[in-house]
């Protein structure tokens, strides 16, 4: 008999959010997606500095399970898996859009791309 892991209780509101969306790669990609749906390689072409193909699917993997994207597989070969942004993934677009406005204000001389880009 297989059991349920047990959900985590988060102590706070803000711990629960870094979880979900924490990393260095996890807001890139929902990013990425805020413009429309995308296939693997698109994504891994759009996250800058490279992210490996492994990690890339790890990320994947736990944004959907997170439910902020999903995951279309369409059956034909070679395999064709599109992603893209949930309502719940959207949400989190505005957040996203103030700590990329901070990083213009506050870390322009270090940063190589513009959030619109």
């Amino acid at each position: 008999m297989t059991t349920m892991p047990k959900k985590y209780k988060y102590s706070w509101p803000i711990e629960a959010t870094i979880d979900v969306i924490g990393g260095k790669w996890k807001p890139l990609v929902i990013y990425q997606l805020k413009d429309g749906t995308l296939r693997f390689n698109q994504i891994a072409a759009k996250v800058t500095p490279k992210i490996t193909q492994r990690m890339l699917t790890k990320e994947l993997r736990e944004l959907e399970r997170d439910g902020l994207i999903s995951r279309k597989v369409y059956p034909q070969i070679p395999p064709k898996v599109e992603y893209s942004i949930t309502e719940r993934g959207k949400s989190l677009m505005p957040i996203l859009d103030q700590l990329c406005d901070w990083g213009s204000e506050h870390m322009s001389d270090d940063i190589e791309f513009k959030c619109e880009e």
